[in-house]
């Protein structure tokens, strides 16, 4: 078979597979009933193979038919998706972008990236829902999420769009002068904790650390139960007790020095916040334009 026929009938053979009939083939392709027919009657010939049974009533695959469309149809299949990235990565961005948000990322990602992509992007709608329970991103109707990444599902596309930080214990220089320094995790025992209730999941977050690669989780004792980051900081800061959190989360204060870690020998591995979406989707000039955002000055 001469190379630059290869293709040749494969459009229409598909067509009259897909739709069981050369009439609505030729509809859906926008040529005659004609045309569709002899397109294929020339890839038969080409073949040496009938690739449709043919009655008056009906059409339906041979044998090689059904072999050819098992072969080719994945193939077209990727092909179109290919085209139809290339074309959107041609477009302009617009429509809706529908984001799935995390609390802890609204200050970090969101505040300061959307003014920005706004200004960038004046044709493009954001529609942006902020939930700290884990639901079904694509389910919902999302077109990508914003959250810590260990809470990321392994299937989904993620980048990074924040600076990695780690999870750390701190306390205000009044406490640590009033009460002494925790040594070890254990020591959290014979401290006063400040503790946070997750908003949207409802449990009390426990203190995660790590000793020689072994994970510790310690369910901090206190008095004082709250669902606010930033009054969690504020009473930390008050000298009121000790606080967990994300060194993210406390910057302004490390920088002032009115918080200071203690236990950084014994802190989980770095974690970061990432963007996170369906692979389908990474070619999407919306979404590709908010991650170039996102990711602006990493």
């Amino acid at each position: 078979m001469p190379r630059n026929d290869a293709f040749v009938g494969l459009t229409e053979f598909l067509a009259v597979a897909r739709y069981g009939s050369f009439r609505k083939a030729a509809h859906g392709l926008g040529v005659t009933p004609g045309a569709v027919s002899q397109a294929v009657q020339g890839l038969e010939r080409r073949l040496g193979l009938p690739l449709f049974h043919r009655t008056t009533r009906s059409v339906a695959l041979t044998e090689a038919g059904e072999r050819l469309l098992g072969r080719v149809a994945p193939a077209a299949g990727a092909i179109t998706e290919s085209l139809d990235e290339l074309l959107q990565m041609g477009a302009q961005p617009s429509g809706t972008l529908r984001l799935l948000v995390q609390r802890f990322a609204v200050p970090h990602v969101i505040e300061p990236v959307l003014p920005r992509f706004r200004r960038d992007h004046p044709g493009v709608r954001v529609e942006v829902t902020v939930e700290d329970d884990h639901g079904s991103l694509v389910g919902a109707g999302y077109d990508a999420g914003v959250r810590i990444g260990e809470y990321i599902d392994r299937d989904m596309v993620a980048v990074r769009v924040s600076r990695p930080f780690r999870w750390l214990v701190f306390g205000a220089p009044g406490y640590f002068e009033a009460h002494g320094r925790p040594k070890v995790p254990e020591d959290i025992a014979r401290h006063e904790c400040i503790r946070y209730r997750r908003p949207e999941v409802g449990d009390i977050y426990r203190w995660e650390f790590e000793r020689k690669g072994q994970a510790l989780a310690i369910d901090p004792p206190g008095s004082i139960l709250v669902n606010d980051g930033g009054l969690l900081r504020a009473l930390a800061r008050q000298a009121v007790g000790l606080i967990y959190t994300a060194t993210l989360s406390v910057t302004a204060e490390l920088e002032q020095g009115t918080l200071e870690p203690v236990l950084e020998r014994f802190s989980p591995a770095q974690d970061a916040i990432f963007i996170y979406f369906p692979r389908a989707s990474r070619n999407q000039p919306k979404l590709r334009a908010f991650v170039e955002s996102c990711t602006h000055g990493l």
